[in-house]
Order: structure tokens, then sequence, then C-alpha cells
């Protein structure tokens, strides 16, 4: 499992030396060796049409009182550290926005964005306050330029609130379930979103087991 790879940089921070971290009878997976990301060799990856397919299946709907509680874990403690009145952007929203929807209801104002159910590039050319992605940052086949969209989103002082499950070793990835998903092609670890918050110097916190909150700094 350690023979390098120098054919399939690390779509999040572009580095050259990758390494085969996994292999099954579906997919194989590279790691980074500078930001850590596994990713699933760009040959695996589905083409738009099976990949919304699978996303058409989700039944993530507003009134869904599971589904709502699901969300508290991001929303309680994004909704902690936000100013009354924060403008925002559920980022990868899917087919049922319940996450803006939830942020509305608390009094802020959110709007939704997704390449497949709210495709309207215009939004992206805005600055709020804060920028959520929740269960979608793992289906990114270009994680890196996704992750400047996002920061670029973010005025100073704003803050992006994650959610995704967190890559451990090659024991516990051999049994994970995240990895069964098709749709499922970046695998961020703990050391990867603190790789990324000192590169970027963003503030970090840990929240959980999959809960991530940045903080971009105010202007000097």
């Amino acid at each position: 499992m350690s023979a390098q790879s120098q054919d399939f940089p690390c779509p999040l921070c572009d580095h050259t030396e990758t390494s085969l971290f996994w292999q099954d009878k579906q997919r194989r997976y590279h790691r980074c060796r500078q930001c850590g990301l596994i990713f699933v060799e760009p040959g695996y990856r589905l083409d738009a049409t099976a990949e919304k397919a699978i996303y058409d299946q989700h039944q993530n709907r507003v009134e869904d009182a599971g589904y709502r509680h699901f969300l508290n874990r991001l929303v309680d403690p994004l909704i902690e550290r936000l100013k009354p009145g924060s403008t925002g952007l559920d980022f990868g929203c899917g087919p049922g926005p319940a996450l803006a929807a939830m942020l509305n209801e608390a009094g802020f104002a959110a709007t939704t964005y997704d390449p497949y159910y709210a495709d309207y590039p215009e939004r992206l050319a805005r600055h709020y306050d804060f920028v959520t992605c929740t269960e979608a940052i793992e289906h990114f086949y270009q994680p890196g330029r996704e992750w400047r969209q996002l920061l670029a989103m973010l005025a100073p002082g704003g803050r992006l609130g994650l959610m995704t499950k967190l890559a451990r070793d090659q024991a516990a990835f051999a049994n994970w379930h995240y990895k069964q998903d098709p749709t499922h092609v970046s695998f961020f670890s703990r050391d990867t979103f603190l790789w990324l918050a000192a590169r970027d110097g963003l503030g970090i916190e840990f929240i959980g087991a999959d809960v991530i909150l940045l903080h971009k700094p105010e202007s000097v």
C-alpha cells in the first residue's frame, strides 16, 4: 500500500508526491504526503448523470425532524458564534435545503448554492458572514478549487462551517462505511484541516466527531 505514484497529484493542494493508500474491489485511493487528503483515483469517478441519479435518491426534507436534529450538530455551535443579522450561504445544499431554512428560522439570512439543485453562480460572487458546507466536501472532485471558492466568499471575520466524517488510519479506513458511497471521492482528516488552517491563516475548532468551524481573520 505504500507504492509511490507521480501520476495523480493531490486535487486539494497540488502536491505531486502522493502514494497508494488503499485498494479494494471497487476503487483505488491515494494519499497526499503534504496535506494528507485521501482521494479516489480519477478513473473511478462517476459522470454527472450517474452522480445526480444518486443525489436524487436523498430524502433530506426540511420538515424531517431526524434530519434537522442531525444538522443541529453544526447549526447550534455556528449560531453561538454569529452576530445578529449575519448573512450566509449553504454551499452544496442538495435537493432539500434544510440547513438554510433552519438558519433563516433562527433570524439569519441564508441562501443556497448547488451545481445540480440551486445553480445560481451569481451567488458565488458575493461575500457572506458565514458559509456552510454539510456532507458535501467529500463529494468534490477538485476540492482545491472549491476550497478557494469557499474562502473567497467569506467576508473578513467570516466563519466557515463544515460537516464531514474524518478519515483516520488504514486500519479504520479498510472497514469505513463512508468510503462505500460511490459519490464520496475526497476524504479529509483532522490533520488535513489543520494543514489548511495553518496555510490559509484561519482559526479552527473541531466540535464532536464531524463538525469543523473555521474563522477568517478580520482585515488588518
